[in-house]
């Protein structure tokens, strides 16, 4: 009759198997059956919410969003390009949107340096778009807490019209009409605001054109 083993390796090697079993069970199978619902059940979502342009080419996601800007050839600076609607200001890395730096200002309410930049911005964006400094809305010079927020308001998208369908040689109705179809409600009639995906807008406005 076999020796049985002592205590202390038979704790051991039942310590081992079960570590085995939940590494099968933790690290494979539920890793896999998760995945594999939420490619069956929900693929867009599972795969970043990526958008496609008329050419099926990957041109950002719907999460997250991106400049609009003529980048200068040092790459060290950039305009906002005329024919686009401009997304709202981002502290996300040096030119904005940097999701590998997602982050606000971390300036607070009493800082002079935050005021003077609302100043100016108001001041430039106003110009650019031809509108009084009145008809700015707040989220045309705040940036997000996350620098990467893909939406503006719908107040913020009907001051950039005019300026877009000058730029593109389009009519003011038919750029108005294009806003009116991609402003989404309030998230179950009542969480958030009506707000404006401006990437989703610009690739339908590129079709338009």
């Amino acid at each position: 009759m076999a020796k049985p083993l002592p205590t202390p390796v038979r704790n051991h090697l039942t310590g081992l198997r079960i570590l085995l079993l939940f590494t099968v069970i933790c690290g494979l199978a539920y890793p896999l059956l998760i995945t594999g619902i939420s490619q069956a059940a929900f693929s867009k979502q599972a795969n970043g919410s990526l958008v496609r342009n008329s050419a099926g080419q990957v041109v950002g996601s719907s999460l997250i969003g991106q400049n609009f800007t003529i980048v200068s050839k040092d790459g060290k600076s950039q305009t906002p390009d005329p024919k686009f609607f401009q997304s709202r200001p981002s502290a996300a890395g040096s030119l904005g949107y940097d999701p590998t730096a997602s982050a606000g200002t971390n300036l607070g309410t009493n800082s002079q340096v935050l005021v003077g930049n609302y100043t100016q911005l108001k001041s430039d964006i106003a110009k650019f778009n031809g509108v009084t400094e009145s008809q700015v809305p707040a989220d045309a010079i705040t940036s997000s807490g996350s620098g990467l927020d893909p939406d503006i308001s719908p107040a913020y998208a009907a001051i950039q019209v005019k300026r877009v369908a000058q730029a593109r040689g389009l009519s003011v109705d038919k750029v108005q009409a294009l806003v009116k179809q991609y402003t989404q409600d309030r998230t179950l009639g009542f969480l958030g605001e009506p707000r404006v995906d401006v990437l989703e807008l610009n690739i339908a406005l590129t079709k338009l054109s």
